[in-house]
């Protein structure tokens, strides 16, 4: 049986295409899977469990199909989606990973992350991250009607556009001795992440000998999906 893990699908109501192909993911492909892993940024922006809009009813209502088909479906925060919480995770049918986890797969071990932690260059980026994933800012930022958090998260994301222009790529990817570093730490050979929206399969050199590194694609104009099965595994592009 196939292992799914799928990253920065960025859905949103003004792209009905994309989160119309999840649906179809999960009503088909998903449902005869072993599992499937959602390593963040599912959404475009995410405000909060109480988020009643249309993308996240009906992600929840198409990944609770495939756990009530009996396919586990984990899901790690991402970027945009940091304020997934229990009360979402549960009408999703998701089981909450920490960031980075370490899941076997094959009796190997691998590990999982969006990714966003690994790109230490990024220091802007890590200041903002420092202080959104801080819990009294979440409790105040929820505590806002939904209509003013949605507001906020409107005007986020103009303000991150505006501040990708003209920017340094480079700046955006992974720190490679920090990948080095915390496969060793986790004492695995292949890492998967998103993030970057750099779909690849990089060769990394570890201390006990060769190890991969696996970056999934972003849904804005496909579909990434990392397949493992039998035959090994495929990082496709629909």
């Amino acid at each position: 049986m196939t292992v799914l893990f799928l990253s920065d699908l960025h859905l949103d109501g003004a792209r009905p295409a994309t989160t119309a192909a999840f649906e179809a993911l999960m009503a088909g492909e998903a449902r005869q899977a072993e599992a499937v892993y959602l390593l963040g940024d599912v959404f475009e922006a995410f405000v909060g469990d109480d988020d009643d809009g249309d993308v996240a009813v009906r992600v929840a209502a198409a990944s609770r199909a495939v756990r009530e088909a009996g396919v586990p479906v984990s899901f790690l925060r991402g970027n945009r989606d940091f304020l997934v919480g229990p009360d979402y995770a549960a009408r999703a049918g998701w089981t909450l990973l920490p960031d980075p986890a370490v899941i076997l797969l094959g009796g190997e071990p691998v590990l999982l992350s969006h990714g966003d932690l690994l790109c230490l260059d990024d220091i802007g980026y890590q200041a903002v991250r420092r202080q959104v994933r801080d819990p009294e800012w979440q409790a105040r930022f929820l505590a806002q009607p939904l209509a003013a958090r949605r507001a906020f998260a409107a005007q986020a994301r103009a303000a991150s556009a505006a501040a990708q222009s003209g920017r340094n790529e480079s700046i955006g990817d992974v720190t490679p001795a920090e990948v080095v570093r915390w496969m060793d730490l986790y004492g695995v050979r292949t890492l998967v992440h998103g993030h970057t929206h750099r779909p690849a399969i990089h060769a990394v050199d570890l201390a006990r000998g060769p190890g991969r590194r696996i970056v999934l694609g972003d849904w804005y104009e496909q579909a990434s999906v990392l397949r493992v099965d039998a035959d090994g595994w495929r990082l496709t592009h629909a």
